[in-house]
C-alpha cells in the first residue's frame, strides 16, 4: 500500500493517478477525512493523558499532605473513561483508514503512458515472424480435439464451464513445458526453484494486493479464511512476510510452478472456446526480492528472462508497456509479452512482468536492513510469468500445425518427450 504520509503530502498526485487508472478518486477525500479524524482523536487523547498524569502527581501530593483528593480522583475516573472511549474510537478509525489505503492502487512510474485501455499500450519491440500458412489452418481447440489431446465437453461435465481435460500427448506436452521452463530459469537465469502451497490465507492475499479489492475474482474455501491461489506470486512473495532480510542476501530470485485458480468475474462471453481463459490453469512464475535502487534494472532482466523462453520455443511475440488504464492494481510498471495466435489473427498476452516497487512489501511487511546498524527499509518486489503454460500450449499447436493436421514439437521440448518430434492425428 502507499505510505500514509505520502498520500497526505501528495493528494493531488494520488487523485490524478487514480483517475488515469480509470478509477474514482473519492477514496483520497475519504482518506483525508479519516486521517484528520485520527489526528484529532490522538491530540485529544494526548491532552487527556497529560492532564491525568499531572493530576496523578497532584493527588499524590494531596494524600501525602493529608488533604482530601476525592473530587480530583473522581474527576480522573471520568478522564480515564473518556480516554478508553477515544481509544476504542481510534481503533475503529484506524481500521477504516487501513481499509481505504488497501483500496488505493500503487503509483505508476513516470514512464508509464497515460491511457484508457490496451489500445493505448506502448509497443516496445517484436521478435519473430508470424507463420504464413498455405492451407486452411485451425484454431487450437479444433486441432486439440482432432488430435484427441484435449476434451472440453468432459471437462465441463465434470467441473463446469472453462475447465478442460488434457489427455495423452496434451498432458505430456503440458508437463514438458512446465519442466522445461523451470529448468531453463534455474539453469540459465539463476532462479531458485520452489514448490509453494496452492492455498493462501487472508494476510497473504492482502500482501500481494488480491484482497480486499479482488475477492470476487478468487475461489474461497467454504468455512475457511483460505483461498485457492490465482498465481504462485501470492505464496512466493509472502514467503518473507513480516521478515527483515540483511542486504547481503539480496537480490533473491525464485521460480515456481503452480496450478492457478481464477473466477474470471466480468469475463463472461470472452474467450469461451479453447484454453486461453480457464478457471484452472498451470503457470511457471518468477519472483524477485531486490533493493530499491536496482528494481528497474531487474524489471528489464525479468522481462528478458520470459522472452528467452519464447525465443527458445521459437514463438513470435511482441513486448508492450501497459498504459495507466491497463496497469494492474499493485504494479508501478508492467511489460506484457504477447504471443502470436493465428486463430485470433493477433497477439495475446502470455506473460506479465511487473515492478511493484515497495507497494507489496509495505502490505506484507517485507523489509531489509541496508547496514547492520541501519534502520530497516521496505525492499522492492517483482514478478513475471515465465510462462502461462496453457497459452504456451495453445500457441505451439497453432503456430506449429502442419497441412496433414499434425503438430511439430519445438526442438527444445523433444528431449522432455522421449525424442518425440511430432503429434499426429490418431489413425
Amino acid at each position: 500500500m502507499l505510505d500514509l504520509k505520502f498520500i497526505n503530502d501528495n493528494q493531488e498526485r494520488v487523485s490524478e493517478m487514480m483517475e488515469n487508472r480509470g478509477l474514482k478518486a473519492d477514496l483520497v477525500a475519504e482518506f483525508v477525512e479519516l486521517d484528520e479524524k485520527r489526528r484529532d482523536i490522538l491530540y485529544e487523547v494526548e491532552q487527556l493523558r497529560h492532564r491525568r498524569n499531572v493530576a496523578s502527581d497532584k493527588i499524590g501530593q494531596l494524600k501525602r499532605a493529608g488533604e482530601d483528593a476525592e473530587d480530583m480522583i473522581a474527576e480522573m475516573k471520568d478522564v480515564s473513561a473518556r480516554i478508553k472511549e477515544l481509544e476504542d474510537e481510534l481503533k475503529d478509525v484506524e481500521e477504516d483508514l487501513t481499509e481505504v489505503r488497501l483500496n488505493i492502487p500503487n503509483m505508476y512510474h513516470q514512464d508509464v503512458p497515460v491511457g484508457e485501455d490496451e489500445e493505448d499500450n506502448e509497443l516496445i519491440r517484436k521478435w519473430g515472424e508470424p507463420p504464413k500458412f498455405d492451407f486452411d489452418f485451425k484454431a487450437h481447440w479444433d486441432l486439440a480435439e482432432d488430435l484427441k489431446i484435449m476434451d472440453f465437453d468432459r471437462g465441463t461435465k465434470v467441473a463446469g464451464a472453462r475447465f478442460t481435460f488434457l489427455r495423452g500427448m496434451g498432458a505430456r506436452l503440458e508437463r514438458a513445458l512446465i519442466n522445461f521452463m523451470l529448468d531453463y530459469h534455474r539453469e540459465n537465469h539463476g532462479y531458485e526453484e520452489m514448490f509453494p502451497p496452492f492455498i493462501a490465507n487472508d494476510a497473504s492475499m492482502q500482501g500481494t494486493g488480491q484482497l480486499p479489492k479482488f475477492a470476487h475474482d478468487m475461489f474461497k474455501l467454504e468455512n475457511h479464511e483460505l483461498y485457492l491461489i490465482p498465481t504462485a506470486e501470492v505464496p512466493v512473495t509472502n514467503f518473507y512476510q513480516d521478515e527483515i532480510l540483511p542486504a547481503e542476501e539480496l537480490p533473491q530470485y525464485f521460480t515456481a510452478y503452480s496450478a492457478c485458480f481464477r473466477a474470471e468475474a466480468g469475463s463472461h462471453g470472452r474467450d469461451t472456446r479453447g484454453i486461453i481463459r480457464q478457471h484452472q490453469f498451470n503457470k511457471v512464475e518468477m519472483v524477485k526480492f531486490v533493493e530499491p535502487e536496482t528494481s528497474y534494472e531487474e524489471l528489464e532482466k525479468i522481462t528478458k528472462d520470459a522472452e528467452d523462453i519464447l525465443q527458445a520455443l521459437e514463438l513470435p511475440y511482441r513486448v508492450v508497456r501497459l498504459c495507466s488504464g491497463d496497469l494492474t492494481f499493485s504494479s508501478a510498471m508492467t511489460y506484457d509479452l504477447e504471443v502470436w495466435l493465428p486463430a485470433y489473427e493477433t497477439y495475446r498476452e502470455i506473460s506479465s512482468c511487473s515492478n511493484f516497487e515497495d507497494y507489496q512489501a509495505r502490505r506484507a511487511g517485507i523489509r531489509y536492513r541496508p547496514e547492520p546498524e541501519a534502520s530497516a527499509r521496505y525492499l522492492h518486489t517483482l514478478n513475471g510469468s515465465g510462462l502461462a503454460i496453457g497459452r504456451t500450449l495453445a500457441a505451439i499447436l497453432e503456430n506449429y500445425q502442419q497441412p496433414d493436421g499434425s503438430v511439430l514439437i519445438p526442438e527444445v521440448l523433444q528431449d522432455y518427450l522421449g525424442g518425440r518430434q511430432v503429434i499426429e492425428p490418431p489413425k
